[in-house]
């Protein structure tokens, strides 16, 4: 068994591994392997491994399922203590494993991190997929420390600390090998988005705590696969989190929010429908047709979770929807810390 695996998921971004590739090798320990996952690509990303990055292991998948399903299949075949799911799209500094790997390897309750996550093109700022950590709110909202919905904050180390989460982005993540297995790693279902965010409430469920580690610094240009525009993107968002609180909301919990949650989600298809955005509005809809038509499936998921836990840490108990929109809160530091599950 190796100490630590970066298995960076790669679909068609043959540019992307020439530009950030070099930032990843020139960074990692020698004691940390780095591995590419190729997820079936079909333009030249394989003939670039080959001729620039020989020395780096690559899997060949041969179809592509998805974020989860791509890692899946490919941290299946990696024996590591830890594995460091790396987006494509990362440029990573000096320094970014080895504080992490150290904070883990003293804190054995701990089964996941994240580093610290800035934007590649204004680095300045926290970049929206995982920023400072995750969180979300009790309706599922996710947000993060220094991202509330699409307000961005900008650093000024004012999240220097080590940090318990709810929620650690699959876009640079930290997670015990044994771990990831034994909790059934991503669900295949949610192809792509919010699956890392499902996969957190599971090991909370199973009492294991996250953190990020903003000693741990890298930058992401996001968006790569799919455009924040792209109405597929906003079907996978709706339809993901609805599967998402279906599985690993609490039963007493359960009808309140759907109950709120379909009310605020329809102000959101409207919205979408009379700005002209009619695929988005689409999208909303077809998130509710898919969880209604696959509901015994997602209830038999829910069975298959061990401890479902009514008590889990860093969720916000009230509305941040109500928080950034009627309140004008931009900044999580603006938010009332005691109102997070202890």
């Amino acid at each position: 068994m190796i100490k630590a695996a970066v298995v960076i998921l790669n679909y068609n971004g043959a540019a992307l591994l020439q530009q950030f590739l070099p930032s990843v090798i020139a960074n990692t320990p020698l004691w940390c392997s780095i591995i590419v996952a190729d997820n079936a690509s079909t333009d030249h990303s394989l003939s670039v491994m080959k001729q620039h990055f020989p020395d780096v292991s690559c899997i060949e998948m041969q179809q592509n399922t998805g974020f989860a399903g791509g890692y899946n299949n490919a941290l299946h075949q990696i024996d590591a203590e830890y594995f460091i799911l790396l987006n494509s799209d990362i440029e990573v500094t000096p320094q970014w494993i080895e504080p992490v790997i150290e904070f883990m390897d003293k804190h054995a309750d701990v089964a996941a991190c994240q580093p610290k996550i800035l934007a590649y093109h204004q680095k300045e700022f926290f970049e929206h997929a995982g920023a400072c950590g995750g969180y979300i709110d009790y309706l599922g909202y996710p947000f993060c420390r220094g991202r509330i919905f699409n307000s961005l904050e900008k650093d000024e180390n004012q999240y220097s600390d080590n940090k318990e989460i709810f929620w650690a982005t699959g876009a640079a993540m930290f997670i015990r090998g044994h771990v990831f297995k034994s909790t059934g790693g991503f669900d295949t279902d949610f192809f792509a988005h919010m699956e890392e965010i499902d996969l957190c409430w599971r090991m909370k469920h199973s009492g294991h705590k996250l953190y990020c580690i903003p000693a741990s610094k890298v930058y992401h240009v996001g968006g790569g696969t799919l455009h924040k525009s792209n109405p597929k993107k906003t079907y996978l968002n709706f339809r993901n989190n609805l599967m998402m609180l279906l599985k690993n909301l609490p039963e007493g919990n359960r009808f309140s929010v759907f109950t709120k949650r379909l009310y605020l989600d329809k102000l959101a298809f409207i919205k979408f429908f009379f700005s002209g955005n009619f695929k988005d509005a689409w999208a909303v809809y077809r998130a509710y047709f898919y969880v209604m038509l696959n509901y015994n499936t997602l209830k038999k998921k829910r069975g298959e979770i061990k401890n479902v836990n009514t008590n889990v840490s860093c969720i916000f108990e009230k509305s941040i929807v109500s928080e950034h929109f009627f309140r004008g809160k931009k900044k999580f530091t603006e938010l009332n810390q005691d109102y997070f599950s202890k």
